[in-house]
């Protein structure tokens, strides 16, 4: 059986992988400026809200849910320069079929539409992109969660520390 040698110019079009790595750099300039805000709103709104009390705090779990729409928001930003992109080089034709198709793909979800064979491979670099970012976001929500929980803690810690557990006398 013989097997058909494809040159490396027609499976990896290295203009093509250049944009990627630019937009994935793109993506990650706009997440370092949006995570650190995100934290700093956060941060800013925790002081200005003292603890509630009992085991529900609305205001840190609110604070919490804001800090989650600010982190989607920046995603947002990010998929429309993707999208911005696949406009202005052809790969699409329609704003809301680049943003779909910009999303779907940084989502790692994937879609219907296909882009032309010179730009296939930034389906793939957007993807990375998301991986990349969401990455990021996961730790900067977790770090929002932790802060929720501690704050719920130290607060059932202040609540238990004049009742005796069991009798043992151990606050």
């Amino acid at each position: 059986m013989s097997e058909t040698v494809v040159p490396l110019q027609e499976v990896l079009d290295l203009g093509e992988v250049l944009w990627g790595i630019v937009l994935i750099a793109v993506s990650m300039l706009i997440h370092a400026v949006g995570m650190p805000a995100t934290l700093t709103v956060a941060d800013r709104l925790w002081s200005r809200w003292p603890a509630g009390g009992g085991r529900f705090d609305l205001g840190r779990v609110s604070v919490l849910v804001l800090g989650s729409w600010m982190i989607v928001l920046v995603h947002l930003v990010e998929v429309a320069v993707w999208a911005e992109f696949l406009l202005w080089r052809g790969a699409l034709a329609s704003t809301p079929d680049a943003f779909y198709y910009a999303l779907c793909q940084y989502a790692t979800v994937g879609s219907e539409l296909t882009l032309p064979t010179r730009w296939r491979l930034v389906g793939g670099m957007i993807a990375m992109a998301g991986l990349l970012t969401f990455a990021w976001s996961t730790a900067i929500l977790l770090q929002l969660a932790q802060q929720v929980e501690a704050a719920r803690g130290k607060r059932a810690g202040e609540a238990d520390a004049g009742c005796p557990r069991g009798g043992s006398g151990a606050g």
